[in-house]
């Protein structure tokens, strides 16, 4: 049995050739069996734009972690992974790369397009699942997926049939959320709010009759443009008076009417509302409710329109500061109030959002959101911790229809054909259609579904779905979704309504929300602060093993933590002293040892050390099973340095020396103890566990396929324990 181990530990020298071994023996492989209960993670698909970061690193530790400990206790454990197209993302990089060599999509043609799009993918596409790997991500990687290949296309397709079919999908001409950046509309998920310094601009509106005129606030002046109403609250004592009076636009001269609705607050501002239904949501339902004109006054990349020769051509923004300046000259401009405000703005490239009236395909959310609510209601997925369920309820007891079309053309293209012929509209599977009226050949629908949409099937889609093959039946639904606190609303509840719409079963039992990995300051990691830490690089200098113990160490569910450089260093230093406590086990091994179990013959340290590490088990086994990692990493830790390392093998060091029975006990407690540990601390440090494992076992089973130790009554002497400790404590 005995191996030498070299006197350093060089994770450089190990961590690639181990990865290597379990590959080539198939560790990470999943198999439908009978007698195995199955335990299913699908991998939160990175985006094939994905550079490794750290909160990657952290999301793929942490499902790591459970996936390795689940298949060392005998579960058909498959983590499942793949990779996500992101469809705005991916198009915006190739239409980078395609502007340096003075091409524009339109110029290539979608055709063309799509092919460098699917070449961009096949060249930069398999990237971070490389860098997964590095990181010991223990993935069946033979069931690689990604969200636009053929059975994932095929579900999509399916899917937007079977909604439209239901009358859940429809066209229609509504408010949305519109990015003048990237020239797509956006789903309300994507938009992120953030406080920004304005202005209230307080303004005359006089009446056409020439009896005076109302004053009313805007943070937006350049909308006045398309303004088709003044709104006031009716059972406002001020204005009752003035309902149904006509008044005269500034610098345009529309003639608008004065309407009454409970939308207005009468103490917010002057208790007046500026009514413009093409560029406010509010403002959109109001004018349905009075049957006011829809004046959009904002081309696509928010630039005013040729109907206003003035401002023609002027970005909103230079619009704003022309159309003050008028105001003022024109005596309109009461005065200037500074303002902060929540504005919204687009999740990819923070350019604000702006409200946009446009026909758009959308999903009915009501009557989708509602079984997804009562799932977490009545216990079926459990949010941990727990306190994240009112922000998931806040998000689906609120939700509007999702916008699910984009302006793009990466991505699953909307199965929907028009007739310039006769305006028939078909929505179907196959690729090209003739109108089932007059005959014509039908054009496709430009646009491409939200990534969302392909994603929110990931749990199911993955698995066949909707053919109801083998795997389907065996691994779903999959058992704990592994995700950060930010994507609840983007990716967590499209799944839960998803899943159960189309499965008539909840995609998981558990939703494990993770915290942020923020600098050692405690601020959030972005390229803006240029605080971002490369997790290859630390892999580099310290090893995968090293930066996954930090990543583990001090973690709880839902809560941030803080990435500190010396942390990582003391990580390394822990596999160090286990590597030395190794290193020195073996050599004060006879060459013909062997062991076979327990001895019987147990001194008290033997029996205390024995005893304290079957506690350790159950309660390693414990934190798991409550998803405490931090807690159980921390046990670990102070067992393997203080218990194992300062006490008990000082303690043998004297029994070996004096040879005989007694140092044939200490050497076997040793190494059972030594395996043990392996054992245990595997899922949190795959590499230097497996390393050692080599040395140590010569049970044939590599330490990722052994079993994972648990409590066992018959180990347990509290007697001896106590009177030991007694013994340490003096």
């Amino acid at each position: 049995m005995k191996k030498e181990l070299p006197k350093l530990y060089e994770p450089k020298e190990v961590e690639d050739k181990i990865y290597k071994f379990w590959v080539d023996n198939e560790c990470f492989k999943a198999t439908r069996d009978p007698q195995k209960k199955p335990y299913t993670i699908v991998i939160p698909p990175p985006n094939i734009t994905g550079q490794l970061h750290m909160g990657h690193a952290l999301d793929e530790t942490l499902q790591d972690i459970l996936i390795r400990w689940k298949r060392m206790c005998g579960y058909s454990a498959l983590w499942l992974p793949g990779t996500d197209h992101a469809a705005l993302a991916t198009e915006v990089k190739i239409v980078d790369a395609m502007a340096k060599e003075g091409l524009t999509k339109e110029s290539l043609g979608r055709e063309k397009f799509m092919e460098r799009a699917w070449a961009w993918k096949e060249q930069y596409g398999g990237r971070i699942v490389e860098q997964l790997k590095k990181l010991g991500s223990s993935c069946d990687w033979s069931r690689e997926r990604f969200t636009m290949d053929e059975g994932c296309s095929k579900a999509v397709k399916d899917v937007f049939i079977k909604y439209y079919e239901k009358g859940l999908i429809y066209r229609g001409e509504r408010m949305i959320n519109w990015c003048p950046s990237c020239e797509t509309a956006l789903s309300d998920a994507e938009v992120i709010f953030e406080e920004q310094a304005g202005h209230f601009w307080h303004i005359r509106y006089p009446f056409k009759d020439g009896s005076g005129y109302v004053e009313l606030a805007t943070t937006r002046p350049e909308t006045l443009l398309g303004d088709t109403a003044v709104a006031v609250n009716p059972n406002d004592d001020r204005y009752k008076d003035i309902i149904g009076k006509t008044l005269v636009l500034p610098l345009v001269g529309r003639e608008i009417p004065v309407v009454a609705d409970d939308y207005v607050e009468m103490d917010f501002g002057t208790g007046v509302v500026k009514i413009t239904p093409a560029h406010d949501p509010n403002d959109f339902e109001v004018g349905k409710r009075h049957n006011l004109e829809v004046i959009n006054v904002m081309t696509d990349d928010a630039k005013i329109v040729a109907d206003y020769p003035k401002y023609a051509g002027m970005d909103r923004y230079e619009a704003r500061k022309a159309i003050v300046a008028d105001l003022e000259a024109g005596g309109y401009l009461i005065k200037t109030e500074e303002h902060v405000h929540n504005v919204g703005t687009c999740q990819r490239c923070h350019t604000t959002v702006e409200p946009k009236v446009s026909t758009q395909w959308f999903v009915k959310m009501k009557e989708l959101a509602q079984p997804a609510i009562d799932a977490v209601k009545n216990g079926e997925t459990k949010f941990v911790p727990e306190r994240f369920d009112k922000i998931y309820f806040n998000w689906l007891e609120n939700i509007r229809d999702w916008c699910i079309s984009r302006q793009i053309w990466w991505g699953h293209r909307i199965p929907a054909f028009y007739c310039d012929g006769c305006g028939e509209m078909v929505v179907t599977k196959e690729n090209s259609v003739k109108c089932p009226k007059c005959g014509k050949e039908m054009r496709q629908d430009p646009d491409t579904l939200d990534t969302w949409f392909s994603s929110a099937l990931w749990p199911f889609s993955t698995l066949g779905w909707p053919e109801e093959t083998e795997d389907l039946k065996y691994f779903y639904p999959t058992s704990t979704l592994v995700t950060g606190y930010d994507i609840i609303f983007f990716w967590v509840i499209r799944m839960m309504f998803s899943g159960i719409e189309n499965t008539g079963k909840p995609p998981f039992d558990t939703v494990l929300i993770h915290g942020l990995v923020r600098d050692s300051q405690g601020r959030k990691m972005s390229k803006s602060l240029g605080n971002g830490i490369d997790p290859l690089e630390e892999i580099e200098k310290y090893g995968a093993d090293a930066l996954r113990f930090m990543l583990a160490t001090g973690n709880s569910p839902g809560n941030d933590m803080r990435y500190m450089e010396e942390k990582v260093k003391a990580s390394r230093n822990f596999a160090n002293k286990l590597w030395n406590a190794s290193r020195f086990i073996m050599m004060n091994l006879p060459d013909d040892f062997k062991l076979n179990g327990l001895p019987s013959n147990l001194n008290i340290e033997d029996k205390w050390i024995v005893s304290k590490f079957n506690t350790l088990a159950k309660e390693v086994n414990e934190n798991l099973e409550a998803f405490e990692l931090g807690v159980a990493v921390a046990k670990l830790y102070d067992f393997i340095w203080d218990v194992y390392c300062d006490w008990y093998i000082e303690l043998t060091k004297p029994r070996i020396a004096a040879g005989g029975e007694t140092a044939e006990t200490a050497q076997a407690v040793l190494v059972w103890v030594m395996q043990g540990m392996l054992k245990l601390l595997h899922p949190f440090m795959p590499f230097v566990t497996e390393e050692i494992w080599s040395a140590v076992s010569d049970s044939g089973v590599p330490c990722i396929l052994s079993e994972f130790p648990q409590y066992d009554e018959k180990l347990t002497f509290d007697e001896e324990e106590k009177q030991f400790e007694k013994i340490i404590a003096a």
